[in-house]
C-alpha cells in the first residue's frame, strides 16, 4: 500500500524533472500550473535538497526581510525576501517571515527546510521521494532515465540536482583533506591551529563559526579576499562574514593569507600546507591540527558528460543556453542552483544570482513558460498594452519588478513595440540581445563599475539592439519625469504617435 501510495511510478512522462530542492519545488510548480505533465523525483526523503543539510553553521547568507518599505508577501517583496519559493495563489504560498523566530533577518538552515516543506505540502507539489537516479540514456524520442525504482522515459528531462557533489582541485594531496560537508562540530577544534582552504562564502562561513573555539585560523587562497559589498553581487563573500577578517586586520590571531597551495601532507603533529605567496612572493609552511577544504561544490552529472553534455568552471558546472539548456544535449535542461551555468552578458564583470534562491527561483518560472512554448505549444506571453501605457508599464517594473532587481543584467521585462505593443514577459537578456526579432525593448537594472544602481534600456530596432543607461541616484528612485524623458527618448521612433 506505501508503494501505491507513492506518485509518479515508473513509466512515460512528457517531462521527468529530478531533485526536490528549491529549483526543482518551483520548476514543478511552475510546470502544473502551465497544464505540462511531469513527474519529480528525488533521492532524499522529503522536501529541502541541499537545505537539510547545509549551511554548515546554521544561519543563511540571503535576507528575508520580515518588515520592508512594500507590503509583506506582495510581488514588490520578493525585493527584500530573497529566500520564499514564488506561488500565484496566497493560500500555496509559504513566507519565509511566517516560520522566523525574530533573531536576525537571515533565516536559519531549519527555518528555510520547514519553509521549502511547507511549500510543497501547500502548493500540492508531489514528488516520489527514495527515489535515486543512477543513470541516463539518450534516446530519438528524448531520454530514459535510470533510478533505484526504474526506468523513466521522457522527452524533456529537467535536472535540478543543485551544486551538491563536494568539489576539490587537483593539488597533491589534497583528496585527503576534509571538505566543507565533512566539518565536525565546532567543540571538536577547540585550541587547534585550523588551516582552511578557501576564501570564499563556506571558507569565511567556518572561520566564523570556530572563532570562538579555535587556537589559530589561517585562510589561505591564491586571490586576495572579497566581500559582497565590495563586488556588488553574491561573487565575494557575504560581509556578515566579516568578524574573521577584522580578527586577521587587528591581530588577533587570524591570518587571511593569499597564496598558492603546493602541497598538503600528513605530518607528525597534524597537517603540513605547503604554499607559494601571490601578493606577497615567498614560500610559506603552515602546521596545523586540521586543514579542511572550503573549496566548493559542483553538480553532480553522474553519465551526463559522456552523453556530450559540457562544463564550465573546471568541470563543476554544466555549460548551458540562456534559457538553460544543455549547450551540447538539446532537451535537458538545468534548475536551480545548477542554472548558473547558462551563458549571460556579465555586464560590468558582475555575474547572476543564479546560484542563490533569489535568482534560481525566477530562472525556473522563465524556464518552465519556455518548456511550455517550446515543447508543448502553449501560447506566448504576449499581454496587448496600449501605446500610451508602454512608458508607465515598463517605468513601473523598473522600479518594482523583483526579477530585475533581484537578476542585475540578466534578466529583463520584454515589450514588443510597433503598432501594436504587448508585454512579452520575463527573458533572459543574453537572449533578448543575441536574437534577432520584431522591434522591441528590453529593460533591467544595472550596478556598474562604480557602484551606481540604475535602470537600462535595450532597444531592438531592425534587428539590431542598443542599449541606453537611464539615470540612476541614490534614493534608488526610478519612476521620475526624468526617467520618463530619458525613457521616451530611447524608444523614440518604436511607437506609434
Amino acid at each position: 500500500m506505501a508503494e501505491l501510495a507513492r506518485p509518479f511510478p515508473p513509466g512515460r512522462y512528457p517531462v521527468v524533472v529530478i531533485g526536490s530542492g528549491p529549483g526543482g519545488l518551483q520548476t514543478s510548480y511552475a510546470l502544473g500550473r502551465l497544464g505540462v505533465e511531469h513527474a519529480v523525483l528525488s533521492q532524499d526523503d522529503a522536501p529541502g535538497g541541499m537545505f537539510r543539510r547545509f549551511p554548515i553553521f546554521q544561519r543563511l547568507i540571503s535576507w528575508t526581510k520580515p518588515h520592508a518599505p512594500v507590503e509583506r508577501g506582495s510581488r514588490a517583496h520578493q525585493r527584500y525576501d530573497w529566500n520564499t519559493l514564488l506561488a500565484d495563489e496566497p493560500e500555496h504560498r509559504a513566507g519565509l517571515w511566517e516560520l522566523m523566530d525574530g533573531s536576525s533577518y537571515f533565516p536559519s538552515r531549519p527555518e528555510m527546510q520547514r519553509a521549502l516543506e511547507t511549500f510543497a505540502e501547500r502548493a500540492g507539489v508531489g514528488v516520489r521521494y527514495g527515489c535515486r537516479w543512477t543513470a541516463t540514456r539518450r534516446e530519438d524520442d528524448g531520454f530514459t532515465v535510470e533510478t533505484t525504482d526504474g526506468e523513466y522515459a521522457c522527452g524533456v528531462l529537467v535536472l535540478a540536482v543543485g551544486a551538491t557533489e563536494p568539489w576539490k582541485p587537483d593539488i597533491p594531496g589534497m583528496e585527503h583533506v576534509p571538505h566543507y560537508a565533512q566539518v565536525r562540530p565546532p567543540a571538536e577544534y577547540a585550541g587547534k591551529r585550523v588551516v582552511i582552504i578557501g576564501k570564499r562564502n563556506s571558507g569565511f562561513e567556518v572561520a566564523d563559526g570556530l572563532l570562538p573555539w579555535a587556537r589559530q585560523i589561517v585562510l589561505v587562497s591564491p586571490r586576495p579576499a572579497t566581500f559582497s559589498v565590495m563586488t556588488k553581487s553574491l561573487m565575494g563573500a557575504r560581509a556578515r562574514y566579516l568578524q574573521p577578517y577584522e580578527d586577521h586586520v587587528l591581530g588577533g590571531g587570524t591570518l587571511v593569507f593569499d597564496a598558492a597551495i603546493e602541497r598538503v601532507r600528513r605530518a607528525a603533529s597534524g597537517w603540513e600546507v605547503e604554499t607559494s605567496g601571490t601578493t606577497i612572493p615567498g614560500a610559506f609552511a603552515f602546521e596545523a591540527d586540521d586543514v579542511i577544504a572550503t573549496t566548493g561544490f559542483g553538480t553532480p552529472l553522474l553519465d551526463l558528460p559522456g552523453l556530450g553534455v559540457p562544463t564550465v568552471a573546471r568541470g563543476r558546472i554544466p555549460a548551458q543556453t540562456p534559457w538553460w539548456e544543455s549547450v551540447g544535449v538539446p532537451g535537458l535542461y538545468f534548475a536551480g542552483n545548477a542554472s548558473q551555468g547558462a551563458t549571460e552578458l556579465k555586464k560590468y564583470g558582475l555575474s547572476s544570482n543564479s546560484a542563490a534562491v533569489q535568482g534560481a527561483r525566477y530562472n525556473a518560472l522563465v524556464l518552465a513558460r519556455h518548456i511550455a512554448e517550446t515543447h508543448f505549444g502553449a501560447q506566448p506571453v504576449a499581454r496587448p498594452l496600449a501605446p500610451g501605457e508602454v512608458i508607465d508599464f515598463l517605468l513601473d517594473e523598473i522600479q518594482t519588478g523583483p526579477e530585475l532587481w533581484n537578476q542585475q543584467s540578466y534578466l529583463a521585462r520584454v515589450v514588443a513595440l510597433g503598432d501594436e505593443p504587448h508585454d512579452l514577459g520575463i527573458q533572459p537578456l543574453a537572449h533578448f540581445v543575441d536574437q534577432v526579432g520584431e522591434d522591441a525593448v528590453a529593460v533591467t537594472i544595472e550596478t556598474d563599475n562604480t557602484g551606481d544602481i540604475h535602470p537600462a534600456a535595450y532597444v531592438r530596432r531592425g534587428g539590431s539592439v542598443d542599449d541606453r543607461a537611464l539615470p540612476g541616484g541614490p534614493t534608488l528612485d526610478f519612476g521620475t519625469a526624468e526617467h520618463r524623458r530619458h525613457l521616451a527618448a530611447a524608444l523614440e521612433g518604436s511607437m506609434p504617435r
